[in-house]
This record gives C-alpha cells, sequence and structure tokens, in this order.
C-alpha cells in the first residue's frame, strides 16, 4: 500500500488524529514523518540510521519551508478577524487548508521514495517512531510515542 493511502487511513483511526497533533503542538514532532515511520514499520521495512536522517532532513525541508507558515496562516485565519467578513475568511482559510494537505501529501510522498524496500514481517511501531523521534529532536517524548503507536491499526 502506497505511503499516502496508508497514512490517510491511520490518521482517521480513532485517537490518532489527537495522538499526531498532540506529537505535533506539545513535543515539536512531525506528524506525517512519525507516520512514514509507522508506515516504514507496518509494512516491514529496515531503514539504517542515515536512511532515517534523510527522512528528518526532507521533513525539516518540508515543514519550514511549506507546511508550518500554511498551518499558521490557517489557524490565523480560524478565529473571526475584526474588519474581514466570516465567509471570505473562511474561504480563504479552507484554501489554505487544502494546500497544506497538498504539501503534505508531497512530504509523505517524498518521505516514501526515501524508504527501503519490505525486507521481512512488520516490527513493533513503537521502535519505529522511537528510532525517528530521536533524529527528529533532543527529546524523545516516550509517553506520547506511545500513545500513537497504541491508536495505530495493526
Amino acid at each position: 500500500m502506497r505511503l499516502w493511502d496508508w497514512a490517510v487511513a491511520a490518521y482517521g483511526a480513532p485517537e490518532v488524529s489527537e495522538a499526531c497533533l498532540a506529537l505535533q503542538d506539545s513535543h515539536e514532532q512531525n506528524a506525517p514523518l512519525l507516520l512514514w515511520s509507522a508506515w516504514i514499520a507496518a509494512t516491514g521495512r529496515r531503514p539504517d540510521a542515515e536512511t532515517i536522517e534523510a527522512a528528518c532532513d526532507t521533513a525539516r525541508a518540508w515543514d519550514g519551508v511549506v507546511v508550518a507558515p500554511l498551518r499558521a496562516i490557517r489557524r490565523t485565519l480560524k478565529a473571526p478577524i475584526p474588519d474581514i467578513d466570516d465567509g471570505p475568511r473562511e474561504a480563504v482559510r479552507n484554501r489554505v487548508k487544502g494546500l497544506e494537505l497538498e504539501a503534505e501529501r508531497h512530504l509523505l510522498e517524498a518521505l516514501e521514495a526515501l524508504a527501503p524496500p519490505p525486507a521481512g514481517s512488520p516490527r513493533p511501531t513503537l521502535d519505529a517512531l522511537v528510532a525517528t523521534a530521536r533524529i527528529w529532536a533532543p527529546v524523545t517524548p516516550r509517553p506520547a510515542l506511545i500513545r500513537l503507536a497504541d491508536a495505530l491499526p495493526a
């Protein structure tokens, strides 16, 4: 299964979106990168440290230049703004939301291209999440990663 399709299905599972957003907003993790990590584990792939580091570099580039700025604009447009009518504000917010989702799709496609081929049976999701989170940031939010791993479909 392609990463995008897997990520959309996984994100729609109960509690996954909440776990991803908590990791993103409270622990400065990258949700698409973590979903890539979980997909890697679920599909029996075994990336080496260099591959995980390359994935983190790719996610940092996309997040810093494209996704995070779009997210910031979308969040700013969420609440009413004086002197801006709600209808046009919401219309622009929805277009920005669509662009943010498109950017995340491109990020996931770039991450999928870095993934090694399957090399065996699935491995524990938590192990893959921790390996990626350790390279992404200096602090590994293990309880939040456990919450995500437990929420992801088997």
